[in-house]
């Protein structure tokens, strides 16, 4: 048996939901530009209602021992 561990599969998930610097542009005073250069995100994903850190993590489980076979 090998000391070493080896990646067999791999999984990921995240939220549908894609809020950009322009949506948020649209609520409070400020922009894409500033918001980058301070940053440097451009979006970020939200989560539903329905989603946490755990579900996610749960997915990506899944989808990592799927994967793995």
């Amino acid at each position: 048996m090998s000391p070493y561990a080896h990646i067999t599969g791999w999984g990921m998930a995240i939220p549908e939901k894609i809020l950009t610097n322009a949506d948020l542009a649209k609520k409070v005073d400020t922009d894409d530009a500033w918001i980058q250069s301070r940053t440097g995100i451009r979006e970020r994903r939200i989560a539903s209602n329905e989603q946490t850190t755990a579900s996610l993590a749960t997915d990506a489980a899944l989808m990592a021992l799927k994967s793995a076979g």
